[in-house]
């Protein structure tokens, strides 16, 4: 979540004009994320999310994620709900940008997740692939493997000012990954960006699962993949095994892992990796003046991807070698 475009009070009003949610009391900007401009709206009784759809969200994908979290709330998921306008149409437009209002959920992010929470994560994972089995909407994953080429030439020849070595780094990786790249995974829907950030809790209770607009059609362990990066590792990037443990173990005793996505995982963690690490490196070197947003380190996904090169097995993540050879 950021904020890109600026929304004055009078746009706002009449875009809720539109809607019956009640009179507008006040409204905030959310600085966090890196993606879309997004705002808490007080209206009438109630508090909604107000997301303006930017960068590398296409327009004409905003109405798979909005009926993807219908199906996902309907199977038991617990996530955000499109709010439908007086018209029934969820998808508008403000301040020349695609828009949308969803409910707001109670609960707060972990700054510092446990082993607890990366187990919660990975049940919740694994509940949300089971759900979306048969959501009859597809999208292609526009940041997969033959992806990360394109969106590398976006550093244009900077990836040295943020480390030395970077750029040839990247392009060794990509080489790599290009050639050995897994296939024939079983795939779904999967959420592409579940970090703790899109993760709620009240207490230790995982209490629901937010932005869904990276989400899209592909291997679902490259899923937990990304999960694995984004909370098994410690603030100095060295990977936690309990946590990994935790996770793995968690997801598979609700979806259990075929032994070919096990031997895939240490492929798949690199992945994830160097696609947050491009992500990054292109938003840090790309910052638009005034933007409301905080980039985020593209090396942190660096020192991950170093781990992720040295890893062998799922072993190398928490799962014991029982599991491993299962």
């Amino acid at each position: 979540m950021a904020v890109y475009t600026d929304v004055p009070t009078e746009a706002l009003e009449s875009f809720l004009a539109g809607y019956d949610l009640g009179k507008l009391k006040s409204y905030k900007g959310i600085a966090e994320g890196v993606e879309n401009s997004n705002f808490l709206v007080h209206a009438g009784d109630a508090y909604y999310i107000l997301t303006l759809y930017e960068k590398r969200v296409a327009a004409g994908d905003v109405p798979f994620f909005l009926a993807l979290m219908e199906h996902l709330h309907a199977r038991g998921i617990t996530c955000p709900q499109p709010v439908a306008a007086r018209n029934g149409g969820t998808l508008g437009t403000l301040c020349g940008r695609p828009a949308a209002i969803v409910t707001f959920l109670d609960g707060m992010w972990m700054r510092r997740p446990d082993a607890l929470h990366c187990a919660a994560v990975g049940e919740a994972l694994a509940r949300m692939h089971l759900a979306g089995a048969d959501f009859p909407g597809k999208r292609r994953n526009a940041l997969s493997v033959y992806d990360w080429r394109p969106l590398s030439e976006q550093a244009d020849g900077r990836a040295d000012t943020v480390q030395p070595g970077l750029r040839a780094a990247i392009i060794e990786e990509l080489t790599h990954l290009e050639k050995f790249w897994p296939r024939g995974l079983p795939t779904g829907v999967i959420h592409a960006d579940l970090f703790p950030d899109n993760v709620f809790f009240l207490g230790d209770t995982l209490s629901g699962l937010i932005d869904f607009y990276f989400a899209c059609t592909d291997t679902l362990a490259y899923d937990v993949a990304i999960c694995l990066n984004a909370w098994c590792f410690e603030t100095d990037h060295s990977y936690n095994v309990t946590k990994g443990q935790s996770l793995l173990n968690a997801y598979s005793k609700t979806r259990p892992l075929s032994q070919a996505e096990l031997d895939a995982l240490p492929l798949l963690a690199r992945g994830a990796a160097l696609r947050f690490l491009l992500t990054r490196l292109v938003d840090w070197l790309n910052v638009p003046p005034g933007a409301l947003v905080k980039p985020k380190d593209p090396i942190e996904y660096f020192r991950k991807l170093r781990f992720h090169q040295k890893a062998r097995s799922a072993g190398d993540y928490g799962l014991s070698a029982k599991r491993v050879s299962a």
